[in-house]
């Protein structure tokens, strides 16, 4: 089944969005925006951002970056933040996203960082570094959701992750995972941030 996706992304990281349009076999309806809202009031192009592509998505694609995280000094992240808080938020003439996070090659050292011992429960964990370092914080919130494990494990997480050769080899399964957190009880604990 094909989902209607929109994509979320900085202007630097275009060419990997054309790459996803023109050259994957993806199973989506595109419903990013292909061409600048002409306008210079970013309240109207959010506007327009939520109405004619927003509304009817169900899963939002998150290119993450070198641009993408929220301490960025000089960095205008508004239309990020508000595109991932149209995608998160449910209400009328709106349906809450799936949000899939696509780790672009050149952040993998700065988000991939291996496994540890846990000193909690004497496991080993995988160090994966989302934080308002390397994203912005509406997607890091919902990809680390507050609870009190030493480990966040896939039930916990709202936010699907992905490295970019990864999605690249099967983009309609990682597609399908993040629209199916949708109806998942993780769903429920999903917040915007302010």
């Amino acid at each position: 089944m094909a989902h209607k996706c929109f994509i979320s992304f900085k202007t630097e990281d275009m060419p990997y969005k054309v790459y996803i349009h023109d050259k994957l076999d993806v199973d989506m309806i595109d419903k990013s925006l292909h061409d600048p809202v002409d306008s210079e009031d970013e309240d109207y192009i959010m506007r327009v951002i939520r109405r004619d592509y927003l509304s009817d998505s169900t899963v939002t694609i998150f290119l993450i970056g070198e641009k993408s995280a929220e301490n960025l000094p000089f960095e205008n992240q508004n239309f990020l933040k508000r595109e991932l808080q149209a995608s998160i938020f449910h209400g009328e003439g709106n349906t809450k996203n799936g949000i899939l996070g696509v780790v672009l090659p050149s952040m993998y050292e700065k988000i991939y960082g291996g496994s540890y011992s846990c000193t909690k429960c004497g496991g080993s964990h995988n160090t994966v570094r989302i934080n308002d370092n390397t994203v912005i914080s509406e997607f890091s919130y919902n990809y680390y959701i507050p609870n009190s494990k030493c480990a966040w494990g896939e039930e916990d997480r709202y936010c699907v992750l992905v490295k970019w050769d990864d999605f690249c080899k099967n983009p309609n399964y990682y597609i399908d995972k993040a629209f199916n957190k949708r109806n998942e009880p993780i769903a429920s604990k999903t917040k915007m941030k302010p």
